[in-house]
């Protein structure tokens, strides 16, 4: 396990830091990172196996899906049934991100259960978090992201807390500040508009 260097002014890693985040990710292994409340742990959402390793890691049931975080809209598009959502949705959407806002969105058809779980949807989310724009834009794609504790343990804010629950199971833990919030992002319907979490 590596724990990364920051910046503490801007958030953001050495560029080897980067690279050892960007490797990882694309052997698919799985790292832990801060978003804007808490640490997430992510892999690469097109490497089914990275997947299969982040859930077996956080005892995490497949049906429960994952949420998608990026650097930007761009990024998600192809996860999502654009042709399902209005201009309108979308422009919602836009206008809530970068931020701590998760919204649920049609998934495309065919998009993988390993993503999805049990729904129809998927949970995309453009952060806010400096370095989690810097891992997705280096990257260049989103990262899985789902709370980097195992099921039923509290949720991390500090590195020290993510070793301490998942150890040398992750490859990669990035030790840098979170966002400062208190509760993780809230998560919307876009067709309903029923918040599931209250952010």
């Amino acid at each position: 396990m590596q724990f990364g260097i920051f910046d503490e002014c801007s958030f953001m890693m050495s560029q080897t830091e980067l690279d050892k985040a960007i490797k990882a990710l694309t052997e698919g292994q799985v790292i832990a990172y801060p978003t804007e409340a808490v640490y997430g742990v992510g892999c690469d959402p097109d490497n089914l196996a990275a997947i299969a390793l982040l859930l077996q890691m956080k005892q995490r049931e497949k049906s429960k899906g994952l949420i998608l975080i990026a650097a930007d809209f761009a990024q998600l598009a192809p996860f999502i049934h654009l042709q399902a959502i209005t201009s309108e949705q979308k422009q919602q959407m836009l206008d809530s991100w970068p931020g701590p806002v998760t919204w649920v969105v049609p998934a495309r058809p065919g998009l993988t259960d390993w993503l999805t779980g049990q729904f129809s949807t998927i949970a995309i989310r453009v952060s806010d978090h400096p370095l989690v724009q810097q891992l997705c834009q280096a990257y260049g794609k989103p990262l899985t992201s789902t709370s980097a504790n195992l099921t039923g343990q509290p949720a991390c804010r500090n590195a020290a807390d993510v070793a301490a629950q998942l150890g040398e199971q992750l490859s990669v833990i990035i030790d840098a500040p979170t966002g400062g919030r208190l509760n993780p992002s809230e998560i919307r319907d876009i067709n309903t508009g029923h918040i599931f979490r209250a952010g």
